[in-house]
């Protein structure tokens, strides 16, 4: 089990700083839950896409079908508690054996690997959400779950849901000239038309004014599901909250920073500096305090999407 954790740890210091940093606001059982649960979705990912932590290309020549199904295979027996293969799968089956979280919610990531590998289009801003959901707002969940929310909580991982769906949608922003570059697209085809352009033209350098119109609502969705998010933070322990409150202003100030910056910021990767993320940090620990009397969780969330009832 150390092996296992210690495999998970090295995999959470390389693959990212900002969800390194904010797991070190946790107390020690759910920081190392948190780090099992992260090793099982960065190596997963890694898998499918056929990278090393997010990043360049791996030797697996075989095809991305053979890739899921293997990933889907082996999570299935991590789910059933006898877990094979890499130490990320003995880390899932651990976190879900001591945490009883359900099985749909790795499915459900899973499931998003799915999307991405058939190349499902994406019409409207429906689709959009839901590919958000399955990449990131379950992971959201599951994180829930890992900081002592319960499974049946429904209204609470619902909020969760929000977060992980508020960080995809600025992801999405950022990404947008690389993923288009990397033949990927998750701007709904009814936005594009809203703005005269087309699934082939997008990303051209001339059309960057009309795309940066594009950006700013997805940054504009990105903070309805922000602050959604943080109405489900009073649920939450002290210290599950500062992290939450914490992760919510670095990954959400990746977004401000892309609006501030125009159509120029359409022209390199944004990222957020040490400083900027122990600054989100700092306000996160005065947020914490006041989450109770300044975020109900009765906070109206009609008009936004929400993740399906079916764990």
């Amino acid at each position: 089990m150390t092996d296992v954790l210690s495999h998970a740890k090295a995999a959470i210091a390389r693959g990212s700083k900002s969800f390194a940093l904010a797991s070190r606001l946790f107390d020690a059982p759910t920081r190392d839950h948190a780090m099992l649960l992260y090793a099982w979705c960065r190596h997963t990912d890694d898998v499918i896409d056929g990278q090393v932590l997010g990043e360049g290309r791996n030797d697996d020549t075989r095809p991305p079908a053979e890739r899921l199904a293997e990933v889907e295979r082996l999570t299935e027996l991590a789910l059933a508690g006898t877990p094979e293969g890499a130490p990320a799968y003995h880390a899932l089956a651990r976190v879900v054996h001591e945490t009883g979280m359900p099985p749909q919610y790795p499915r459900d990531l899973i499931h998003g690997f799915r999307i991405d590998m058939e190349e499902r289009p994406f019409h409207t801003l429906e689709d959009t959400l839901t590919y958000c959901y399955h990449v990131a707002g379950c992971v959201g969940v599951m994180m829930a779950i890992v900081m002592g929310v319960d499974p049946k909580d429904r209204a609470t991982l619902v909020r969760a849901s929000d977060l992980g769906i508020a960080f995809q949608l600025n992801n999405i922003a950022r990404d947008i000239i690389e993923d288009a570059m990397n033949s990927r697209r998750y701007i709904p085809d009814d936005w594009l038309a809203n703005v005269g352009l087309t699934p082939t033209n997008f990303a051209f350098p001339a059309q960057r004014r009309q795309l940066f119109r594009l950006l700013i609502r997805l940054v504009d969705q990105a903070e309805d599901y922000e602050l959604s998010a943080r109405h489900g933070t009073p649920a939450l322990r002290n210290r599950a909250a500062w992290a939450v409150l914490a992760a919510a202003s670095i990954y959400g100030g990746i977004g401000r920073k892309l609006r501030k910056a125009g159509p120029e910021a359409l022209e390199s990767r944004m990222r957020t500096t040490m400083p900027e993320k122990l600054q989100a940090v700092s306000l996160a620990a005065s947020q914490t305090l006041v989450r109770k009397r300044r975020w109900s969780g009765t906070h109206d969330r009609s008009g936004l999407w929400t993740m399906p009832d079916n764990a």
